[in-house]
This record gives structure tokens, C-alpha cells and sequence, in this order.
């Protein structure tokens, strides 16, 4: 039998309980279905280090996940059967996300099977409003050699989190992408399965003066295969088409920072765009 499974749990594991308006009694946070499932409660509030556990009947799936209300649905890879979404209470994690982000206690999350169509459908692959800095079990996932001062607003999954407001920079919706003026810094994203892939676009972060910009970054390919492209000063989305090749990773390296006095380069978002290999 098909199977999926949510539960929220406590730092030790244990299944946690919320309560409705109308009722007098506490309900265990957790449901399952065949293709579908989703936990609703109308009191309940998260404490620092709960966890939203997703668990399938098989390795190898595609969801469509939506795990607060501050969150629109993603389509998420998981290689295994389980993937746990830690909640981070913390202040450097609320400057990085909406203030209602698992701080509300009314709740609505989901999970379904993605369909067919939705499998195979040409998109940004990049795109996981649900990454986190450390990998939990979901692809795609962001990650780098650096990110200024472990600061929230600047990790490397607010490179594929799809907020793409590029004027600013700092607290929520203004996170980004930072490297400490490393110039050694390379952003990488974890598909966790093959994808074909023929475009990417870029988001530079342009808060200028305070912000510099790369006019060249390297794309290299899983494959060792590479992309050299050519940036303009813009916080605009600009694509770059390429020949189609089939990968599991895209590390963007390589920045060659302009010729200005500001030394914070950064980037706002990365989008590849293409369709699942298999």
C-alpha cells in the first residue's frame, strides 16, 4: 500500500500535540494517506528544535510540499524515505524569513505526490523554497564555501528560495547570497538526481553603491563541462542559454569582481532550468 506520512515532533522524537477552537482535548500532530496528506491545528505553537518529519513507502519521490503558511507549495526531491524540516527559533533565523514564519498558532501543511506532469515539465530546477543551510533530506539544495558571519540573511539556500528583491540587502526579503569578500567563494546546488539542463539565469544583488558585482562567473557542471558568462551592473534576472547536457550538480565559481570601491559582491538568486533525466 502507498503511503505518506507527516508528523511534528519534539526534539526527542516524540509526536507533538495540538488542540482546535472547539474541542476540549489535544489531537496527536501527525496524518497519513496514500497520495495525500496534511496536519491542520488551530493552537499550537512550535518550540525551538521541533521537527516536521516527511516519511514515504519508497526512495525516489517527487512531493509537493507545503510546510507553513508563509511558504508557497515546492516541489522537492527525496532521495530516501524520510526528511526532516528543522525549526529554528532562533533571532538569526527569523531575520532571514517572514515574521509569522512557525511563530503563528494557527497551521496548514501538506504533502502530495507530484503528478506526471509536474515531473516532467520543464522549470527552474534550482528553485526550494523549503532548503535549509544544512541538508535534511530534500533536493534541491544550496550550499557554499562560505556565507558572511554564518548570518542567516546571507546562506546559500536564499540563492534558490525564488525572492528575487535585489535592491536592498540584509533582513527578510532582502536576503541573499554573501561571501565575505572570500575571493575564492563558490555557491554549488545539489539536484540529488540527474536533470537535463539548458539555461540558467542569474540574480545579482545591486544595493549599489554599497554593493559591487561580477561582470564574469563560471558555471561548471557536474559533467566538468563549463559555461563562462558575462554579467551586467543589474539586480534584473539575466539568462543564459546553453547546450544541453545532463548533470546532478551546478557550482557557480569564478567571480571575477568589477573594478569599483565597494567590496561586497552577492548574489540574490540562481535559477537552471530544465527537466528531469529520468
Amino acid at each position: 500500500m502507498n503511503l505518506l506520512k507527516i508528523q511534528i515532533l519534539d526534539k526527542t522524537e516524540q509526536v507533538k500535540q495540538g488542540k482546535n477552537d472547539y474541542e476540549d482535548f489535544q489531537r496527536p500532530l501527525e496524518n497519513s494517506g496514500a497520495d495525500f496528506c496534511y496536519i491542520a491545528t488551530q493552537d499550537f505553537q512550535y518550540a525551538d528544535q521541533d521537527i516536521i518529519r516527511v516519511t514515504t513507502d519508497q526512495p525516489n519521490q517527487y512531493l509537493m510540499v507545503k510546510l507553513d503558511e508563509t511558504l508557497d507549495t515546492t516541489l522537492v526531491y527525496l532521495p530516501a524515505n524520510q526528511w526532516d524540516y528543522q525549526i529554528d527559533l532562533s533571532q538569526n533565523a527569523f531575520d532571514a524569513r517572514p515574521d509569522k514564519a512557525f511563530s503563528s498558532k494557527r497551521h496548514y501543511l501538506s504533502v502530495r505526490r507530484a503528478t506526471a506532469t509536474e515531473r516532467k515539465s520543464y522549470r527552474n530546477l534550482a528553485l526550494n523554497l523549503h532548503d535549509q543551510k544544512e541538508f535534511t533530506g530534500a533536493y534541491p539544495h544550496a550550499s557554499a564555501n562560505v556565507e558572511t558571519r554564518n548570518d542567516a540573511t546571507f546562506f546559500a539556500c536564499n540563492a534558490i528560495d525564488g525572492v528575487l528583491a535585489s535592491n536592498m540587502h540584509g533582513e527578510y526579503p532582502y536576503q541573499s547570497w554573501g561571501i565575505n569578500q572570500q575571493t575564492d567563494a563558490a555557491l554549488t546546488i545539489d539536484f540529488g538526481r540527474p536533470v537535463m539542463l539548458d539555461q540558467a539565469a542569474l540574480v545579482l544583488r545591486a544595493d549599489f553603491p554599497h554593493d559591487s558585482y561580477w561582470p564574469q562567473v563560471t558555471l561548471h557542471f557536474s559533467d566538468d563541462s563549463e559555461e563562462v558568462v558575462q554579467l551586467e551592473k543589474s539586480g534584473e534576472p539575466q539568462y543564459f542559454q546553453f547546450k544541453k547536457r545532463t548533470v546532478t550538480q551546478v557550482t557557480v565559481l569564478n567571480l571575477q569582481k568589477a573594478a569599483d570601491e565597494s567590496p561586497f559582491p552577492a548574489l540574490d538568486e540562481v535559477e537552471f532550468y530544465g527537466v528531469n533525466a529520468e
